[in-house]
């Protein structure tokens, strides 16, 4: 039996380690995807400035329905199509993608692919 506490333990330096390596390579904003199991989350942040530049999630009011989840990968291409919206309105085209630690696969993948088809370059 894995224990759990340290699976987080693993996915956290995971986390973490992919982060440090976008901190430190790239001066463009962070384009950060979440998953939880109810949700999907997606933020543009600025870590220069330490603010966040644009934000969405399919929990908000005007994310469109489905039929199927809030966390399906129909609901990851709708998020990444207006995150993409609401960052270029904010004046952001280049970013990096900062997958939390997760395989570039699934939800992820359609996620950045509609992104990057809506204007946002990484």
């Amino acid at each position: 039996m894995i224990n759990k506490t340290a699976k987080h333990e693993r996915s956290a330096r995971r986390t973490e380690r992919v982060r440090y390596k976008l901190r430190k390579n790239s001066g463009r904003p962070r384009l950060v995807f979440n998953r939880s199991n109810l949700y999907l989350t997606a933020q543009v942040i600025d870590d220069e400035k330490g603010v966040t530049l644009a934000y969405a999630s399919t929990q908000d009011k005007d994310f469109p329905k489905h039929e199927n989840s809030k966390k399906s990968k129909a609901a990851a291409v709708n998020l990444g199509k207006i995150i993409a919206e609401k960052a270029v309105k904010a004046g952001v085209k280049l970013v990096v993608l900062d997958r939390s630690g997760m395989a570039y696969h699934g939800r992820i993948a359609a996620f950045a692919e509609s992104a990057r088809s809506a204007g946002l370059e990484f």
